[in-house]
């Protein structure tokens, strides 16, 4: 960790909490007919405290024995014991590759002879750490976990062999399934669900009992709630229905066919004071979750893990318009064959999934009306076609195609091909969106205007970074370049122990900051 050296009025420490003060300042635009756009600085004078003591944290998995479920499982058990393991490689021991938490640094400042210095994100600020959270979690299937474990096929044989007689113990909870949402292609595996096939209120008793036994028999302080279940089809949010938090707790009584589990899930978390995070692509944080979320003071996040193909996206794209090249044609191809591809296969689901990964690229074709000045009603061809290949089990091949108008009417194309594995790109995800939501609840902010400290809004937006299609609150702008919504957290870090926002200028390096002379401008 570190100490802040500033005076007392700007930061202060005790063993509860980190207290800083921090000057917000944001840039608005008006538009102006006659000058083009009227430009105003625009600077809120805030507090934040962040509270130092980690709960000690559970977190409940929808979909506990799949290919991710039971992958987090096994890393966070690998890490714990420090495990060890042979490969055809040579010997591999357990690690955090992949969480942005865990296994990257961020640059807090330079020393006075110019070394940059950086240090572990999780060194920023207080969190929990990922060896010790206690998991469990429902499913639709019985499998135990070591069973699932070796059914997904995803770790190493003699790690697996290692992990069996801990994993074998556990037997997920039963889950809700409702077939509609869900591919027809799933139904054999459904032999360890809770009666009823629609929504109802019992579903979400059930649900809360489930988690409220969970907290007390672990002695937890804390439980988060995420889905890694498979991806519903998208539900047709309703008025009445789905609009407001009374609706949607009278439809779920009513048994309404489109209230979705993944949504019946979020009821019951945010009732039981959990924050909830939706993993898969669907639609399921309705407005009507937003505002019990906010009533009931947890978060909510999504959706749709960022782990491979999407993420190369957010990139390469962000990078091709910010260079003044014009992207005109995007093809994503995908081949599967883990669970998630089967379930994917089924035309209602993979929609759900085609609209998270398509929409990535919408923010950075708005941002130049120079190359699109028609907005979106110009932005690339962009096609997603994901198929199911069982013999590639978790190892999904993502293979991409670029094109672009270069200078002049020339075409420039890119293409790539990437293999991801999927779970174990998606597991470390899964552990630093756990992390960050835990964190978010002990951070506190108050404005001269309030009288008492307060949260942040209900959707975590700050979990961008980790989500192919991030949820905002109403009214914010979609953010999906994915450097920028790594700033964001590292910049929030920054002002919560009362650094100044990270900039790239390096002005003390170009310019003599420290010699005091009188230099004449030059003459016009």
């Amino acid at each position: 960790m570190f100490s802040v050296d500033a005076p007392r009025e700007i930061i202060s420490q005790s063993e509860e909490a980190y207290v800083s003060a921090f000057r917000y300042t944001t840039t608005e635009v008006v538009k102006d007919e006659k000058n083009g756009f009227k430009v105003t600085p625009k600077s809120v004078d805030m507090t934040f405290k962040t509270d130092r003591i980690v709960p000690k944290t559970g977190v409940m998995l929808v979909g506990l024995g799949g290919n991710n479920g039971s992958t987090v499982y096994a890393g966070i058990l690998a890490n714990r014991e420090k495990m060890s393991w042979h490969t055809k490689e040579g010997e591999q021991s357990a690690n955090w590759f992949g969480s942005v938490t865990q296994a990257s640094t961020v640059r807090l400042g330079t020393t006075p002879a110019g070394e940059e210095i950086f240090l572990p994100m999780k060194d920023m600020m207080p969190m929990v750490n990922p060896s010790e959270l206690v998991v469990g979690g429902w499913d639709i299937n019985s499998m135990n976990l070591g069973d699932a474990m070796a059914r997904a096929g995803v770790l190493e044989y003699d790690l697996q062999r290692k992990l069996q007689p801990e994993l074998e113990k556990i037997v997920p909870l039963p889950s809700i399934y409702y077939p509609d949402f869900i591919a027809s292609n799933q139904e054999d595996r459904a032999n360890h669900v809770i009666p009823g096939q629609i929504a109802c209120w019992e579903h979400v008793e059930h649900i809360r009992n489930d988690i409220r036994q969970f907290k007390e028999k672990n002695g937890l302080e804390k439980v988060m709630i995420l889905w890694t279940a498979n991806t519903e089809r998208f539900c047709e949010v309703t008025a009445g229905v789905h609009d407001s938090k009374s609706n949607l707790m009278q439809a779920i009584r009513d048994g309404h066919f489109e209230v979705s589990p993944s949504t019946v899930f979020a009821v019951a978390s945010i009732l039981e004071g959990c924050s909830y995070i939706n993993g898969s692509p669907q639609n399921t944080i309705v407005p009507g979750v937003i505002e019990l979320a906010r009533e009931h003071g947890v978060f909510v996040g999504g959706d749709d893990f960022k782990s491979g193909q999407t993420k190369m996206k957010s990139v390469l794209v962000d990078f091709l318009v910010s260079a003044g090249l014009k992207p005109e044609s995007i093809v994503s191809y995908n081949h599967l064959g883990n669970n998630d591809g089967k379930n994917l296969a089924e035309a209602k689901q993979f929609r759900s999934k085609e609209i998270s990964k398509s929409n990535v690229v919408d923010d950075m074709i708005n941002s130049n009306k120079i190359l699109y000045p028609q907005g979106l009603e110009e932005k690339p061809d962009h096609c997603v076609v994901i198929k199911y290949v069982p013999y590639v089990g978790d190892s999904k091949r993502a293979m991409d195609e670029y094109t672009s108008s270069i200078f002049m009417g020339g075409k420039n194309t890119i293409a790539m091909h990437n293999t991801c594995e999927d779970s174990l790109l998606a597991a470390p995800i899964i552990v630093d969106l756990i992390i960050l939501t835990e964190l978010c609840e002990r951070i506190w902010f108050k404005t001269k205007e309030m009288e008492e400290f307060g949260r942040m809004n209900p959707v975590l937006s700050v979990l961008s970074y980790l989500l192919k299609a991030p949820m905002v609150n109403k009214g914010a702008p979609v953010v999906n370049a994915l450097f920028r919504q790594r700033a964001a957290i590292i910049n929030l870090f920054r002002a919560c122990r009362g650094l100044p926002l990270e900039n790239d200028m390096y002005l003390e390096h170009k310019m003599d900051l420290a010699t005091k002379r009188s230099v004449s401008p030059p003459s016009i």
